[in-house]
């Protein structure tokens, strides 16, 4: 159950991202209002997760999911560069995820 929570936490985190970039540095109302709604949710998520995961388990697979989704986000709706060197790069932070996941009882 952490995991699922974890997975949750860190697709706020992407929700938060998106409309904090979508607020126009907090100027517009309603991003701004998700933004914060969704952090608050997506940390009280890590939150609970971290009750029984490692802190640096959850939070580098917090961090990570947020870069990931994020990083996609980024490319599919806003037309952002998906250059192979980004691609790489991204690849490699999966990797970390799925080795973070593997080796953490």
């Amino acid at each position: 159950m952490p995991w699922v929570l974890l997975f949750f936490a860190g697709l706020l985190e992407v929700v938060w991202a998106f409309s904090m970039k979508q607020s126009q540095g907090f100027t517009r109302l309603w991003p701004s209002l998700v933004t914060l709604v969704a952090m608050l949710a997506s940390f009280g998520l890590l939150a609970a997760a971290m009750r029984s995961l490692p802190l640096g388990t959850a939070y580098a697979v917090w961090t990570g999911i947020g870069a990931l989704g994020a990083f996609a986000v980024g490319i599919v709706f806003l037309g952002e560069s998906a250059s192979l060197a980004r691609l790489l790069a991204a690849g490699l932070i999966l990797g970390g995820l799925v080795l973070m996941k593997v080796a953490t009882p």
